[in-house]
């Protein structure tokens, strides 16, 4: 038998190959999970949703549910909430809006030009929970939801009037409306997260007491924010420079040793524009490093 020679050229595409099937084998031996598109009724409407479920997800496992923007879709791959998923065992539901009269899916959460939606987003968003905490053995105490701009409007809503089912909300880029401020209030304390820009010239930094976008009167970040840090009686602060992606400062309020052990955090994107905070920070390791803080916490919820 004789000995099996290679010249340069050979050997490079054998190294090649090498590496090609080393790549496949380990594509192949990451946790992808499964990516299930599903619908509910709810408020006599067939409702669209899409879960996905990490490999090897554990019985009563956290559930993170992702709120698209106004105009925008279930689109998983928008946010990046899947990686968090793989690496920490978590579900994650992306809801999908309905159309309003302008045709652009959304949240009713109360625009003025949402004045003649009955669609009820609070009871499909609650109904949708239970439905996926009973069908998938999810946790009923660690169901959580973020939300993009009117995503996290609904995030605020739903803060005040079901804290019952959601343990902690981290809206981004999101808006406090004046309604929700002069109308409701909170019930229990609820744990909370906003991301915000600066120079976010769709959901103002300052508010917009006037109605001059269109999306109703609102208050300022830091007034909502305040909001919560007074509903949820937090007791001191601390304050971090943050690394950025962008090089624009990010700083993170947190405000701590709130009743419950609840918590209140705003990142402070300076300079920011309206987005998920993507390009200046990990916004989806943000929310979870921030969600997971109250797993398996105590509280009023019945698991």
């Amino acid at each position: 038998m004789y000995p099996v020679r290679l010249d340069l050229y050979e050997m490079r595409r054998l190294l090649l190959f090498l590496i090609f099937l080393s790549n496949v084998s380990a594509a192949s031996s990451a946790a992808d999970g499964r990516l299930l598109c599903d619908t509910i009724t709810s408020g006599g409407i067939v409702r669209e949703f899409k879960l996905y479920m990490p490999d090897g997800i554990r019985p009563q496992a956290p559930l993170v549910m992702v709120l698209h923007g106004y105009g925008g879709s279930a689109d998983p791959g928008r946010f990046g909430m899947n990686r968090v998923a793989d690496r920490y065992g978590v579900a994650v539901c992306y809801p999908e809006g309905v159309r309003d009269v302008r045709g652009k899916r959304c949240w009713n959460v109360g625009y003025p030009f949402q004045a003649d939606m009955c669609v009820d987003d609070v009871g499909f968003l609650c109904d949708l929970a239970a439905a996926l905490q009973n069908r998938y053995a999810l946790s009923r105490r660690d169901t959580f939801v973020t939300g993009l701009s009117n995503g996290g409007e609904m995030c605020y809503l739903l803060a005040y009037l079901r804290p019952d089912i959601f343990r902690a909300v981290a809206p981004v880029a999101g808006l406090m409306l004046e309604w929700f401020y002069r109308e409701l209030s909170a019930t229990r304390p609820v744990p909370l997260m906003e991301i915000h820009g600066t120079c976010d010239l769709t959901s103002l930094w300052c508010g917009d007491p006037h109605d001059e976008g269109g999306w109703g009167a609102y208050i300022s970040v830091p007034a909502a924010v305040g909001y919560w840090v007074a509903a949820d009686r937090c007791t001191h602060s601390e304050v971090d420079t943050l690394p950025s992606r962008s090089g624009r400062l990010v700083t993170r309020e947190r405000y701590l040793g709130g009743r419950d052990s609840s918590e209140v955090w705003l990142y402070r994107i300076e300079g920011g524009r309206h987005s998920w905070g993507e390009h200046d920070i990990d916004t989806p390791e943000a929310i979870w490093e921030f969600f997971a803080r109250f797993v398996g916490a105590d509280s009023s919820h019945e698991e």
